[in-house]
């Protein structure tokens, strides 16, 4: 699609990721709530190994239903530490239980992740500038503030990188070249 591309997108499968999902605006539930997901498994890991995966974490967390995996007990828990196909991190897995959790609860007040995050750039996407060599913050003020909201709100593993990170996979930044 494109033929400039950041240097992270130096494999096929990062420039399609490029071309088709990061920094194009999601405004749909369930896609947010995965993409979260997705960042909370991400951190300290490569995104590549993660997006590889992205099946495999689709099936295993019951395709992003947020009510479903609110639900996840000990025994789902063991099912998703025993399965190789996903980052078998226990701590990540039990923030994905408990973020969900706290979704409901936003639910349950008549809100939306969607509003939530969104809000916070008025639901326009923010212009980040930045050469195909040039290497875009790890984390913003705007990051830090969302950051410190959610965790107000009891999620977990949603630190100013992963924040940072969601933000420009989700197109509220966008950075594209």
């Amino acid at each position: 699609m494109t033929s400039q591309y950041p240097k992270w997108a130096n494999s096929a499968v990062m420039r399609d990721y490029y071309d088709h999902h990061w920094g194009i605006p999601v405004h749909d539930e369930r896609e947010l709530f995965k993409m979260l997901t997705l960042e909370t498994f991400q951190a300290g890991l490569s995104w590549t190994t993660i997006w590889q995966r992205r099946a495999a974490f689709s099936a295993a967390f019951a395709e992003f239903d947020v009510d479903k995996i609110a639900r996840f007990d000990r025994h789902q828990v063991e099912q998703l530490m025993a399965n190789s196909q996903i980052i078998r991190n226990r701590r990540k897995i039990m923030a994905t239980i408990n973020n969900a959790q706290r979704l409901q609860q936003i639910h349950q007040d008549g809100k939306t992740l969607d509003h939530f995050l969104w809000s916070f750039v008025n639901g326009q996407p923010l212009r980040m500038h930045a050469d195909g060599d040039q290497l875009l913050p790890s984390a913003t003020s705007l990051s830090t503030e969302i950051s410190r909201q959610l965790k107000h709100a009891g999620f977990q593993f949603v630190g100013p990188t992963t924040v940072f990170s969601l933000m420009c996979a989700v197109g509220i930044v966008n950075a594209r070249l």
